[in-house]
Protein backbone atom coordinates (compact mmCIF):
# COMPACT_ATOMS: atom_id res chain seq x y z
CA UNK A 1 0.00 0.00 0.00
CA UNK A 2 1.59 3.39 -0.99
CA UNK A 3 2.84 5.85 1.94
CA UNK A 4 1.48 9.18 0.66
CA UNK A 5 0.62 11.92 2.81
CA UNK A 6 -1.54 15.09 1.85
CA UNK A 7 -0.33 18.68 3.08
CA UNK A 8 -3.42 20.76 1.40
CA UNK A 9 -3.02 23.38 -0.97
CA UNK A 10 -1.78 20.96 -3.78
CA UNK A 11 1.08 19.11 -2.33
CA UNK A 12 1.39 15.66 -1.12
CA UNK A 13 4.47 13.91 0.20
CA UNK A 14 5.32 9.85 -0.77
CA UNK A 15 7.40 7.80 1.27
CA UNK A 16 9.94 6.31 -1.27
CA UNK A 17 12.20 3.77 0.21
CA UNK A 18 16.11 3.67 0.61
CA UNK A 19 17.66 0.15 -0.01
CA UNK A 20 19.79 -0.97 2.78
CA UNK A 21 19.65 2.57 4.73
CA UNK A 22 18.84 3.58 8.35
CA UNK A 23 17.13 6.91 6.92
CA UNK A 24 14.33 4.33 5.57
CA UNK A 25 13.23 6.44 3.01
CA UNK A 26 12.59 9.73 1.02
CA UNK A 27 9.91 11.94 1.42
CA UNK A 28 9.41 12.87 -2.44
CA UNK A 29 6.98 15.86 -2.34
CA UNK A 30 4.57 16.34 -5.40
CA UNK A 31 3.39 20.11 -6.00
CA UNK A 32 0.22 21.12 -8.26
CA UNK A 33 0.70 23.65 -10.67
CA UNK A 34 -1.27 24.67 -14.09
CA UNK A 35 1.48 22.86 -16.48
CA UNK A 36 0.78 19.81 -14.14
CA UNK A 37 2.26 17.75 -11.43
CA UNK A 38 6.17 18.72 -10.27
CA UNK A 39 7.81 16.60 -7.94
CA UNK A 40 10.43 17.77 -5.60
CA UNK A 41 13.34 14.84 -5.45
CA UNK A 42 12.38 11.51 -6.91
CA UNK A 43 13.74 8.75 -4.20
CA UNK A 44 16.73 6.48 -4.89
CA UNK A 45 17.29 4.27 -8.16
CA UNK A 46 16.33 1.18 -7.75
CA UNK A 47 13.24 -1.46 -8.45
CA UNK A 48 11.22 -0.77 -5.22
CA UNK A 49 11.93 2.28 -5.11
CA UNK A 50 10.22 2.90 -8.86
CA UNK A 51 7.00 1.00 -7.54
CA UNK A 52 6.60 2.68 -4.37
CA UNK A 53 7.29 6.27 -6.26
CA UNK A 54 5.02 5.22 -9.36
CA UNK A 55 2.05 3.64 -7.30
CA UNK A 56 2.46 6.73 -4.89
CA UNK A 57 1.64 9.20 -8.00
CA UNK A 58 -1.29 7.11 -8.95
CA UNK A 59 -2.91 6.76 -5.12
CA UNK A 60 -3.09 10.93 -5.84
CA UNK A 61 -4.85 10.58 -9.16
CA UNK A 62 -1.10 10.95 -11.04
CA UNK A 63 0.00 8.49 -13.79
CA UNK A 64 3.75 8.91 -13.96
CA UNK A 65 3.51 10.12 -17.93
CA UNK A 66 1.94 13.04 -16.77
CA UNK A 67 4.66 14.22 -14.61
CA UNK A 68 5.49 17.91 -15.98
CA UNK A 69 8.86 18.89 -14.20
CA UNK A 70 11.47 17.03 -11.53
CA UNK A 71 13.30 19.60 -8.87
CA UNK A 72 16.30 18.65 -7.17
CA UNK A 73 17.33 19.92 -3.80
CA UNK A 74 20.53 18.18 -4.33
CA UNK A 75 22.04 15.53 -6.49
CA UNK A 76 22.95 13.11 -3.94
CA UNK A 77 21.04 9.27 -4.95
CA UNK A 78 18.68 8.90 -2.79
CA UNK A 79 16.93 12.65 -4.20
CA UNK A 80 18.36 12.70 -7.91
CA UNK A 81 18.69 8.67 -8.67
CA UNK A 82 14.88 8.12 -10.11
CA UNK A 83 15.09 11.43 -11.80
CA UNK A 84 15.86 10.07 -15.59
CA UNK A 85 13.14 7.48 -15.24
CA UNK A 86 10.89 9.80 -14.80
CA UNK A 87 11.86 12.08 -17.57
CA UNK A 88 12.01 8.63 -19.72
CA UNK A 89 7.99 7.80 -18.65
CA UNK A 90 6.93 11.57 -19.04
CA UNK A 91 9.05 13.52 -21.15
CA UNK A 92 9.60 15.81 -17.81
CA UNK A 93 12.39 18.37 -17.50
CA UNK A 94 14.97 17.91 -13.94
CA UNK A 95 16.12 21.35 -12.72
CA UNK A 96 19.08 21.64 -10.53
CA UNK A 97 21.64 24.17 -8.63
CA UNK A 98 24.58 24.88 -11.12
CA UNK A 99 26.87 23.63 -8.67
CA UNK A 100 25.28 20.25 -8.20
CA UNK A 101 24.81 19.79 -11.79
CA UNK A 102 28.90 20.42 -12.61
CA UNK A 103 29.45 17.27 -10.07
CA UNK A 104 26.38 15.15 -12.09
CA UNK A 105 28.29 15.94 -15.53
CA UNK A 106 31.91 15.64 -13.77
CA UNK A 107 30.87 12.06 -12.44
CA UNK A 108 29.77 10.94 -15.32
CA UNK A 109 32.75 11.88 -17.33
CA UNK A 110 34.96 10.26 -15.31
CA UNK A 111 37.32 7.41 -16.05
CA UNK A 112 36.54 4.15 -14.35
CA UNK A 113 38.25 3.49 -11.21
CA UNK A 114 38.78 7.84 -10.93
CA UNK A 115 37.29 7.76 -7.76
CA UNK A 116 38.35 5.34 -6.18
CA UNK A 117 42.02 6.55 -6.80
CA UNK A 118 41.61 9.56 -5.58
CA UNK A 119 39.35 8.21 -2.79
CA UNK A 120 42.72 5.99 -1.47
CA UNK A 121 44.75 8.87 -2.52
CA UNK A 122 43.07 11.05 0.05
CA UNK A 123 42.31 8.73 2.87
CA UNK A 124 46.04 7.62 2.83
CA UNK A 125 46.64 11.87 3.46
CA UNK A 126 44.45 12.11 6.05
CA UNK A 127 46.03 9.16 8.30
CA UNK A 128 43.94 6.10 6.88
CA UNK A 129 45.41 2.66 8.58
CA UNK A 130 46.36 0.22 5.36
CA UNK A 131 43.41 -2.31 6.27
CA UNK A 132 40.88 0.26 5.58
CA UNK A 133 42.99 1.41 2.11
CA UNK A 134 43.78 -2.50 1.02
CA UNK A 135 39.52 -2.83 -0.06
CA UNK A 136 39.64 0.01 -1.97
CA UNK A 137 42.84 -0.59 -4.07
CA UNK A 138 41.51 -4.47 -4.12
CA UNK A 139 38.42 -3.20 -5.56
CA UNK A 140 40.37 -1.11 -7.97
CA UNK A 141 42.64 -3.66 -9.36
CA UNK A 142 39.40 -6.00 -9.48
CA UNK A 143 37.04 -3.83 -11.89
CA UNK A 144 34.48 -3.38 -9.55
CA UNK A 145 33.98 0.21 -10.26
CA UNK A 146 30.38 0.26 -11.53
CA UNK A 147 28.73 -0.28 -8.05
CA UNK A 148 28.70 3.12 -6.91
CA UNK A 149 25.34 5.35 -6.98
CA UNK A 150 25.20 8.34 -9.26
CA UNK A 151 27.77 7.44 -11.52
CA UNK A 152 24.93 7.06 -14.44
CA UNK A 153 22.77 10.19 -12.70
CA UNK A 154 20.29 12.40 -15.13
CA UNK A 155 21.87 14.79 -16.40
CA UNK A 156 19.53 18.41 -15.45
CA UNK A 157 17.92 20.46 -18.45
CA UNK A 158 17.23 23.53 -16.74
CA UNK A 159 19.06 25.45 -14.00
CA UNK A 160 17.70 26.65 -10.16
CA UNK A 161 19.11 30.03 -9.96
CA UNK A 162 19.33 31.24 -6.62
CA UNK A 163 16.31 34.33 -5.35
CA UNK A 164 14.59 33.51 -8.34
CA UNK A 165 10.71 31.87 -8.82
CA UNK A 166 10.83 28.85 -10.71
CA UNK A 167 8.75 28.62 -13.76
CA UNK A 168 5.55 27.11 -12.22
CA UNK A 169 2.24 28.20 -13.52
CA UNK A 170 -0.25 29.25 -10.86
CA UNK A 171 2.49 28.76 -8.14
CA UNK A 172 5.16 30.86 -6.03
CA UNK A 173 7.99 28.85 -5.36
CA UNK A 174 11.23 30.70 -4.65
CA UNK A 175 15.12 29.15 -5.32
CA UNK A 176 17.14 29.56 -1.68
CA UNK A 177 20.31 28.75 -2.07
CA UNK A 178 21.56 26.67 0.92
CA UNK A 179 25.30 24.89 0.56
CA UNK A 180 26.67 22.66 3.20
CA UNK A 181 25.27 19.59 2.54
CA UNK A 182 26.57 19.73 -1.05
CA UNK A 183 27.61 22.99 -3.10
CA UNK A 184 24.41 23.15 -5.05
CA UNK A 185 21.36 22.38 -2.06
CA UNK A 186 18.54 24.28 -2.30
CA UNK A 187 15.59 24.88 -0.06
CA UNK A 188 12.77 25.65 -1.81
CA UNK A 189 10.36 28.75 -0.18
CA UNK A 190 6.68 28.18 -1.18
CA UNK A 191 5.55 31.65 -1.10
CA UNK A 192 1.94 31.03 -0.45
CA UNK A 193 -0.69 31.12 2.17
CA UNK A 194 -0.72 28.51 4.60
CA UNK A 195 -3.60 26.14 4.00
CA UNK A 196 -4.17 25.43 7.19
CA UNK A 197 -3.48 29.32 8.19
CA UNK A 198 -0.82 28.89 10.88
CA UNK A 199 1.37 31.42 11.59
CA UNK A 200 4.31 31.94 8.95
CA UNK A 201 5.64 32.92 6.19
CA UNK A 202 4.39 30.01 3.30
CA UNK A 203 5.68 26.04 3.32
CA UNK A 204 9.92 25.33 2.86
CA UNK A 205 10.84 22.26 1.18
CA UNK A 206 13.66 21.83 3.34
CA UNK A 207 15.59 18.38 1.27
CA UNK A 208 18.29 17.54 3.70
CA UNK A 209 19.50 21.21 5.12
CA UNK A 210 16.84 21.89 7.78
CA UNK A 211 15.64 18.01 9.28
CA UNK A 212 13.20 17.59 12.37
CA UNK A 213 15.28 15.41 14.71
CA UNK A 214 19.24 14.74 12.47
CA UNK A 215 21.34 17.09 11.76
CA UNK A 216 22.90 16.29 7.99
CA UNK A 217 26.17 15.16 6.97
CA UNK A 218 28.48 17.97 6.61
CA UNK A 219 31.76 16.54 4.49
CA UNK A 220 34.21 17.97 2.36
CA UNK A 221 33.22 18.96 -1.02
CA UNK A 222 34.58 16.51 -3.42
CA UNK A 223 36.54 18.09 -6.44
CA UNK A 224 39.65 16.21 -7.08
CA UNK A 225 40.56 19.00 -9.84
CA UNK A 226 39.83 21.64 -7.46
CA UNK A 227 42.04 22.73 -5.14
CA UNK A 228 39.97 25.26 -3.55
CA UNK A 229 40.12 25.22 0.28
CA UNK A 230 36.09 25.06 0.81
CA UNK A 231 34.25 25.63 4.05
CA UNK A 232 31.28 23.50 3.56
CA UNK A 233 30.56 23.72 7.19
CA UNK A 234 30.67 27.66 7.84
CA UNK A 235 28.91 27.34 4.06
CA UNK A 236 25.54 25.02 6.58
CA UNK A 237 25.66 27.19 9.42
CA UNK A 238 25.51 30.94 7.26
CA UNK A 239 22.76 28.48 4.90
CA UNK A 240 20.57 28.29 8.23
CA UNK A 241 20.36 31.30 9.76
CA UNK A 242 19.33 32.41 6.55
CA UNK A 243 16.41 29.70 6.49
CA UNK A 244 15.72 30.68 10.06
CA UNK A 245 15.06 34.37 8.91
CA UNK A 246 12.86 33.25 6.15
CA UNK A 247 10.22 32.06 9.03
CA UNK A 248 8.19 29.07 7.28
CA UNK A 249 5.06 28.31 8.74
CA UNK A 250 6.01 24.63 8.27
CA UNK A 251 8.90 22.59 6.87
CA UNK A 252 8.66 19.73 4.39
CA UNK A 253 12.07 18.23 4.95
CA UNK A 254 13.38 15.47 2.46
CA UNK A 255 13.45 12.85 6.19
CA UNK A 256 11.31 12.01 8.68
CA UNK A 257 8.37 14.43 9.05
CA UNK A 258 6.69 17.97 8.30
CA UNK A 259 7.40 20.54 11.15
CA UNK A 260 6.89 23.74 12.20
CA UNK A 261 8.77 26.46 14.21
CA UNK A 262 11.87 26.38 11.79
CA UNK A 263 13.48 29.23 13.56
CA UNK A 264 13.94 27.10 16.93
CA UNK A 265 15.39 23.96 15.05
CA UNK A 266 17.61 26.26 13.52
CA UNK A 267 18.87 27.28 16.88
CA UNK A 268 19.15 23.74 18.23
CA UNK A 269 21.08 23.18 14.88
CA UNK A 270 23.01 25.83 15.64
CA UNK A 271 24.21 25.40 19.27
CA UNK A 272 24.41 21.45 18.14
CA UNK A 273 27.51 22.47 15.91
CA UNK A 274 29.47 25.23 18.21
CA UNK A 275 29.20 22.28 21.01
CA UNK A 276 30.67 19.61 18.88
CA UNK A 277 33.33 22.25 17.69
CA UNK A 278 34.33 22.92 21.25
CA UNK A 279 34.64 19.34 22.24
CA UNK A 280 36.77 18.46 19.43
CA UNK A 281 39.23 21.33 20.99
CA UNK A 282 39.40 19.28 23.47
CA UNK A 283 40.59 16.32 21.72
CA UNK A 284 42.99 18.49 19.69
CA UNK A 285 45.27 19.25 22.92
CA UNK A 286 47.73 16.37 21.43
CA UNK A 287 48.11 16.38 17.30
CA UNK A 288 45.84 14.51 15.41
CA UNK A 289 45.26 13.09 12.07
CA UNK A 290 41.63 13.69 10.87
CA UNK A 291 41.61 10.10 10.80
CA UNK A 292 42.29 9.83 14.35
CA UNK A 293 39.90 12.36 15.32
CA UNK A 294 36.98 10.82 13.52
CA UNK A 295 37.91 8.00 15.96
CA UNK A 296 37.48 9.72 18.35
CA UNK A 297 34.29 11.75 17.70
CA UNK A 298 30.88 11.10 19.00
CA UNK A 299 28.86 9.12 16.55
CA UNK A 300 25.34 7.22 16.59
CA UNK A 301 27.68 3.92 17.46
CA UNK A 302 31.11 2.72 18.53
CA UNK A 303 33.97 3.23 15.94
CA UNK A 304 34.65 -0.27 15.58
CA UNK A 305 30.35 -0.86 15.11
CA UNK A 306 30.97 1.60 11.92
CA UNK A 307 30.61 0.12 8.53
CA UNK A 308 33.12 0.61 6.06
CA UNK A 309 31.35 3.45 3.72
CA UNK A 310 29.83 5.09 6.86
CA UNK A 311 33.91 5.36 7.77
CA UNK A 312 34.75 7.36 4.80
CA UNK A 313 32.05 9.66 5.86
CA UNK A 314 32.67 9.86 9.56
CA UNK A 315 36.06 11.10 8.78
CA UNK A 316 34.94 13.72 5.44
CA UNK A 317 33.13 15.24 8.61
CA UNK A 318 35.64 15.63 11.14
CA UNK A 319 37.47 17.16 8.06
CA UNK A 320 34.64 19.55 7.46
CA UNK A 321 34.90 20.13 11.09
CA UNK A 322 38.64 20.92 11.54
CA UNK A 323 38.71 23.52 8.04
CA UNK A 324 36.17 25.04 10.31
CA UNK A 325 37.98 25.39 13.34
CA UNK A 326 41.63 26.01 11.16
CA UNK A 327 39.62 29.15 9.42
CA UNK A 328 38.28 30.48 12.56
CA UNK A 329 41.75 30.35 14.33
CA UNK A 330 40.99 27.77 16.78
CA UNK A 331 43.27 24.87 15.39
CA UNK A 332 46.07 24.69 13.37
CA UNK A 333 48.07 22.15 11.66
CA UNK A 334 51.24 20.94 12.53
CA UNK A 335 54.06 22.15 9.86
CA UNK A 336 55.74 19.04 8.37
CA UNK A 337 53.77 16.64 10.07
CA UNK A 338 53.11 13.31 7.41
CA UNK A 339 49.75 12.52 7.13
CA UNK A 340 48.30 15.96 8.34
CA UNK A 341 47.82 16.49 12.08
CA UNK A 342 46.21 19.08 13.71
CA UNK A 343 46.02 20.73 17.07
CA UNK A 344 44.44 23.25 18.43
CA UNK A 345 45.54 26.70 18.65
Amino acid sequence: MPQVTEHGGGVWSLRVPIPDNPLGHTLVHVLDTGRGPVLVDTGWDDPASWTALTEGLAAVGIPVAEVHGVVITHHHPDHHGLSGQVREASGAWIAMHAADTAIVRRTRAAAPGAWFDYLAEKLAAVGAPEEHLAPLRAARAEGRMRTLPGLSAALPDREIVPGELLDLAGRRLRAIWTPGHTPGHVCLHLEEDHPANLPGRGRLFSGDHLLPGISPHIGLYEDPDDSTVTDPLGDYLDSLERVGRLGAAEVLPAHQHAFTDAPARVRELLSHHEARLTGLLALLTTPLTPWQLAERMEWNRPWDRIPFGSRNIAVSEAEAHLRRLVKLGRAEAVPGSSPVTYVAA
